[in-house]
């Protein structure tokens, strides 16, 4: 229903966009995801829907956040349930597909609830009120609200894993197939955050020779900004995930990035970084931001525009393209702020001229 709604709204300014006589269909790709609605205590049917057979797991999880004991053994435990959650333990690596796990889900649990606990600060800004158990509490009290953190990201996690699945192995090949069977169809791939991780996968999931994706507009992208990248800057022998694969697109690969959204600026740096790189804390390495936050980077001849420049003078046709939406995705609180902020006709806009189809 979250998914339906979102699909409604956004869609909704398409019609004013689109230029006369341009015969339009819209498909909402439904996932398995869902929100962590991050609570007082997380929602214990949202995250243990999305971890099925996980359900003690979760309770216990749901438990220690509440009480939020004073006791390192707590973190520990805490640590291990992660572990169990997100199948990162020694016997299921081996098995497991996807992203090698994050060092938030390896490391000490003290040092990576008080990591995030440090990044949720930051992202609240200096005007933000502790509550009484972070003013007046114990050193470890403090942690508990990087520890729900943790496990917002855990969850995230396994959203990353199963987007580029679903992406590679079940948008892809369907896109192959509409193909074959209509093989006049344009199609416009769009996607936020870990969606936009889904439909960017998808291209390495097209058949040999299809060619019927137009363009791909990233909104917010929950990805690396390297993951196009021919040659990645610290570690030249080795290319991005999707190193090359805008080249499949018949068009643009278009990604909007705000630097209000601090889910992607300071929260998704801090859980992606490696555990050697002490000085990263915070989301300082670029070495781990995400397409949502600073754009397309290392890929040659990619063009970075403003939203006002791609709305008057429209988007390339073809490569990777930039555009810095932050003049309107602004809004939101912490610790997320305005990574959801996408509603918005000038996004409708940038996307219709992605696609050749604006008025």
């Amino acid at each position: 229903s979250v998914a339906t709604r979102m699909y409604a709204a956004f869609f909704a300014s398409f019609p004013g966009v689109v230029r006369p006589g341009a015969r339009m269909a819209y498909a909402g790709l439904v996932w398995p995801s869902t929100m962590f609605t991050d609570e007082p205590i997380p929602d214990f049917e949202s995250v243990a829907a999305v971890h099925p057979g996980k359900e003690a797991v979760v309770e216990r999880l749901s438990v220690l956040l509440r009480e939020q004991p004073e006791d390192e053994a707590a973190f520990t435990e805490f640590g291990d349930l992660l572990r169990e959650l997100t199948d990162t333990g020694s016997a299921s690596r081996s098995l497991a597909e996807g992203p090698p796990p994050p060092d938030f889900l390896l490391g000490d649990p003290v040092a990576v609830c008080a990591m995030f606990a440090d990044a949720l600060d930051e992202a609240a800004g200096p005007g933000a009120v502790p509550t009484p158990r972070e003013a007046f509490g114990g050193r470890l009290g403090r942690y508990w609200k990087g520890a729900r953190e943790a496990l917002r990201q855990a969850t995230y996690y396994t959203m990353k894993r199963r987007a580029g699945t679903v992406g590679e192995r079940g948008l892809g090949p369907l896109l192959g197939r509409l193909a074959r069977s209509a093989p006049g169809l344009r199609i416009h791939l769009v996607g936020h955050s870990m969606g936009a991780r889904l439909v960017a996968y998808a291209l390495r999931g097209l058949p040999d020779g299809v060619r019927t994706v137009r363009s791909v507009t990233l909104l917010q992208g929950s990805f690396s900004h390297y993951a196009f990248a021919p040659s990645l800057p610290h570690e030249p022998g080795r290319g991005g995930a999707l190193r090359d694969m805008q080249r499949q697109v018949d068009g643009p690969v278009v990604a909007c990035y705000s630097r209000h959204d601090t889910a992607l600026g300071v929260i998704y740096p801090l859980a992606a970084r490696l555990a050697r790189d002490a000085e990263s804390i915070l989301g300082s390495d670029r070495r781990w931001w995400a397409i949502g936050h600073d754009g397309i980077q290392a890929v040659p001849g990619t063009v970075s525009l403003t939203l006002a420049t791609a709305l008057r003078d429209g988007v390339p046709s073809s490569g990777c393209v930039s555009v810095d939406a932050a003049a309107v995705v602004k809004d939101g609180g912490p610790p997320g702020g305005a990574h959801s902020d996408i509603i918005h006709v000038e996004l409708a806009r940038v996307i219709a001229s992605a696609g050749r189809f604006g008025g």
